[in-house]
This record gives C-alpha cells, sequence and structure tokens, in this order.
C-alpha cells in the first residue's frame, strides 16, 4: 500500500515526499481512513510504530478541506495532550513537516520555560496546539486558552499520563472540551484506568490495535550480560569501546544515576550528555540537540525524560539499570529500529 491509496491530498504527499516516506506502517494504514471519516479512535500501539503520522495526516487534511466556522476566526481547532516536554516538542515538530504545505498554524506550550512565546504564538492564532496538562491548565486558567472551537482531541500516551500522575489533570482539561468533537485516544497499554477514561471520551470507536501489548520490535536484537554491580561500570566502558556503537542511548533509573554515569564516563575519556527531569528545558534541549547532530555519541536518560526521543540511527540502547515493568523495557529499547530501521 502507498500513501496515495490512502486518499491523502496533494500538499501532504509532497511533504511525505520530502519526508522519504513511501509506505504507511501499519498502524497508519489502519488508522487514516476511520480518522479522515472523522470517527472516534482507540489506538493500542507500542513506540516507534509511526502513530503521531497516524493521526497527524488525517488531522491536517481535515482542518485544510474544512474551513474555519465563522465565529471561530483565531480558536484552536485541534488540541493534542502529551505528557512530556520532549514528546509535546515532537509532535508539534511533525506537523511542521507534514503541514508545510497546507498553510495550518500550530503551535506547542510546555512548563519550565517562560510562557511569554508561547502566549505570544496563541494570539496570533493557531489551528493545532500540542501541550502538556499542567502548562495548558495554567493558561486556561489566565484566560489565554479558551477550547470552544475545539473540532479534534487527541489524548496521546494516555498510560503515561496515569504513570506520571496527571490523570487528574487530563480529566479536568477534558471537562472544557465541546461534547461535539472526534476524540482520538491512544495508549501502549490498556490499564483499567485507561480503559474506564477511554470509555468515558469516546464515542463509538473503530478500535485499531496493531502490536500485542508489551511486545518488542522483531528487528530488535537483545543481549544480556550478566555481571555484579560493581563491575557494570567497567562493562559498560568495554562496551562503548566498540566503534559499532555509533550512538548510545543508555537508561537509568534514577536522575541521579543518570548524572554518575556520566561523569564516570567522562572520567575515562568518553563524552557522555544526561537528560532528566532537574535538567533545565533549555539543557535538555541542548543534550538532545547535540545528540541528535552526533556530536554526543552517548545520552544517559532516565525514562520520563526519554519520552518521546526521536532520534534516528540510535544504535545501541543499553539498559544500565533494568527497569521494574516490562512495557517500560519495551518502550526503552523502542528508540532503535524506528520506521523500518
Amino acid at each position: 500500500m502507498t500513501f496515495q491509496e490512502l486518499n491523502l491530498i496533494e500538499p501532504l504527499l509532497r511533504a511525505l515526499n520530502t519526508e522519504g516516506y513511501v509506505q504507511p506502517t501499519p498502524i497508519q494504514a489502519q488508522a487514516i481512513p476511520h480518522v479522515l471519516q472523522g470517527k472516534d479512535l482507540l489506538g493500542c500501539a507500542q513506540t516507534g510504530t509511526g502513530k503521531t503520522a497516524a493521526f497527524a495526516l488525517p488531522i491536517l487534511q481535515q482542518l485544510t478541506n474544512k474551513p474555519r466556522a465563522a465565529n471561530a476566526a483565531r480558536g484552536i481547532r485541534t488540541l493534542i495532550l502529551s505528557p512530556t516536554r520532549e514528546l509535546a516538542i515532537q509532535i508539534d515538530e511533525s506537523f511542521a513537516a507534514y503541514g508545510r504545505h497546507t498553510g495550518l498554524r500550530h503551535a506547542v506550550v510546555f512548563g519550565g520555560v517562560s510562557q511569554h512565546s508561547q502566549v505570544e504564538a496563541l494570539r496570533r492564532g493557531v489551528d493545532v496546539l500540542t501541550a502538556t496538562p499542567g502548562r495548558l491548565l495554567d493558561l486556561m486558567g489566565q484566560g489565554f486558552v479558551t477550547l470552544h472551537t475545539l473540532e479534534i482531541f487527541v489524548l496521546d500516551e494516555a498510560d503515561r499520563m496515569l504513570d506520571m500522575g496527571f490523570i487528574n489533570d487530563v480529566r479536568k482539561v477534558i471537562a472544557k472540551l465541546p461534547a461535539r468533537r472526534q476524540t482520538l485516544f491512544f495508549s501502549a497499554t490498556m490499564p483499567t484506568e485507561i480503559q474506564k477514561l477511554a470509555d468515558t471520551i469516546l464515542t463509538n470507536p473503530v478500535k485499531v490495535e496493531v502490536t500485542p501489548v508489551a511486545s518488542t520490535v522483531d528487528k530488535i536484537d537483545q543481549s544480556v550480560y550478566f555481571v555484579e554491580k560493581n563491575d557494570k561500570r567497567p562493562l559498560l566502558q568495554h562496551l562503548l569501546q566498540d566503534k559499532a556503537v555509533r550512538r548510545a542511548l543508555i537508561f537509568t533509573r534514577t536522575k541521579h544515576g543518570a548524572d554518575r554515569v556520566v561523569k564516570e564516563l567522562d572520567r575515562i575519556g568518553i563524552h557522555a550528555e544526561a537528560i532528566h527531569g532537574n535538567k533545565s528545558q533549555n539543557a535538555r534541549q541542548r543534550a538532545l540537540s547535540n545528540f541528535k547532530s552526533g556530536e554526543t555519541r552517548v545520552l544517559v536518560a532516565t525514562d520520563i525524560a526519554a519520552r518521546g526521543i526521536d532520534v534516528e540511527e540510535i544504535t545501541h540502547v543499553i539498559n544500565y539499570e533494568l527497569p521494574n515493568e516490562p512495557e517500560t523495557y519495551v518502550h526503552r529499547i523502542g528508540r532503535t529500529a524506528r520506521a523500518g530501521a
């Protein structure tokens, strides 16, 4: 199947061609036709499956084909709620890339930085807003965001919202949404509380499930090393001396652990940077940019900070400390072997 067979409009096909996209992933092939028809959707998909394009492309098409209502000259037409800053930025970048020929306006709002530039973008008028729950509620409380013109609502990574304690904030946002809207709901896992939330906000949804819950991507080669705790660092050093490790993402359980690994690697001449919740937004973005450009070969991350890291050509993911849940492990290793690689 090709993207043309999904009946996407020419401006989107042109953008996809520029991005080098040829064939839709399974979730894109299944979801796009239903979303284009205006149906509510419940998507169960693991990370790295092309989920963002599965909702971004049909949303962009619907907004392009349907003119704004006369009473909604500058109002927000689509809201995407995301659990982390990194993922919110990534989603916004995807809308910029896929929608480059549509003339639609997009913006992203998240906490940890000054709200000034975000408020200015909102004042200019936004078609598609991607937001983290806390900053969105702040801006709504200050009167900078109203949702009465909303046509489409996307809740992304709902299970991570629950894990991170944002579920009550999500419910507060949902309470402010217009009753008539299209809702798209995505979650890698479906614990009971997430299923209940989906049931309350979706109307006759189509369910799209592309892989079993908590299953790993076939194209990832996995190895395990049984090693005493004191020998972990020498083993890490040994692994990173392999020239095949061109771009490595290392996971620790804690922020303190991430900083410690960076210090230990620096001491033996391996430059690394850490990304976690205690770092400022600017420091996190700088570390991520250096990792993307190849200036930094090794990035050390905690799970929350890594949510939404979408960097091409990560050759190795190293679990310096194993996570407690299978879903987290699946998410971690899914940072490599992305988009068919």
